[in-house]
């Protein structure tokens, strides 16, 4: 039903679950629905369950208050956990929806200010000569410019997510990684979403015996976006990493897998000099803007210190 609301509208319709970044885009006149349909009430978009074969289950309108209330989650999934405390505020892990934490439009200030995605006014990009501190540094050759801004993404990524839509066309499902693009034109979205499709579910596989953690580097605790973020699954055999996950958050258009760092980190046996190192590799294709060199030394240091906080388990 809420599908057909949405397809009904031509275009004109989004789906309203929390409401905590749709309700500031439309009054500042970003967003102007012909519709909003509601998905509050849709007891199936709810709801946590975890079994050991299978996994995870997040409804899509489960709020991030209640992911963090989870035993389960705390239990196997101490990183993502973490991820979902540092969301807002109270009040918005209260109302926000991990669906929504996907889903949320970028931070970036120009496009908040009306120029759209891509920042362009009279055919000319914005940022790269504009104040772009809190831009991208990886990925950023043009025409994005802006930082994904989900928190959760990066550990949901790293842990091999998957995430289900819904839509005119039926039920779908892809990676989380795959979920995020970076769009080439004005009018795409940085969302693998088809007109009128929802996000209904997300599903993470049971992480096994694994080491995991996040670290975020933020310009205060309260109510902040990360400047750059690091979300780390290790696996760990006779003192040596055999596998490793490092995906970057709010450093690029879509959160950011390091094959670079991986690399840096397979076959080695865990410890500060070696953490430094894949941080360093994570961030070697690095290429700042004018006035955002600052955050590859931030990067770098969230690489290093989530990989130390998984070897600790302090996750």
């Amino acid at each position: 039903e809420a599908v057909k609301l949405l397809a009904g509208a031509e275009g004109g319709a989004l789906a309203l679950a929390g409401g905590t970044d749709l309700i500031g885009l439309m009054k500042d006149g970003i967003a102007s629905p012909k519709r909003l349909v509601s998905l509050q009430h849709v007891s199936e978009l709810k709801g946590i369950s975890f079994r050991r074969e299978s996994g995870l289950r997040m409804g899509a309108a489960l709020t991030v208050e209640e992911l963090t209330e989870s035993a389960e989650v705390r239990e196997n999934y101490p990183a993502l956990l973490q991820a979902a405390e540092g969301v807002g505020s109270p009040q918005i892990r209260s109302t926000g929806t991990v669906g929504g934490n996907l889903c949320q439009r970028p931070r970036c200030w120009y496009y908040r200010a009306g120029f759209g995605l891509l920042a362009v006014y009279k055919n000319k990009p914005l940022v790269p000569e504009g104040d772009n501190r809190y831009h991208a540094i990886l990925g950023n050759s043009g025409p994005a410019y802006f930082v994904s801004p989900s928190t959760l993404a990066p550990i949901l990524i790293a842990l091999d997510a998957k995430v289900k839509l819904h839509g005119p066309q039926g039920a779908r499902e892809m990676s989380v990684k795959e979920f995020f693009v970076t769009p080439q034109q004005e009018g795409e979205s940085e969302h693998a979403l088809h007109p009128g499709e929802i996000v209904t579910e997300i599903l993470v596989p049971h992480p096994g015996d694994v080491k995991m953690a996040i670290y975020e580097v933020r310009q205060k605790e309260a109510l902040d976006f990360p400047l750059a973020a690091a979300a780390v699954v290790l696996k760990v055999e006779g003192g040596s990493v055999q596998s490793a996950h490092v995906v970057l958050g709010h450093v690029a258009p879509v959160p950011w897998p390091s094959p670079e760092a991986e690399e840096a980190l397979k076959g080695k046996s865990l410890s500060e000099d070696v953490a430094w190192e894949a941080g360093k590799a994570a961030l070697s294709k690095a290429t700042p803007l004018s006035k955002n060199a600052y955050k590859v030394q931030l990067a770098r240091v969230a690489v290093k210190r989530a990989i130390l906080r998984a070897l600790k388990g302090e996750a």
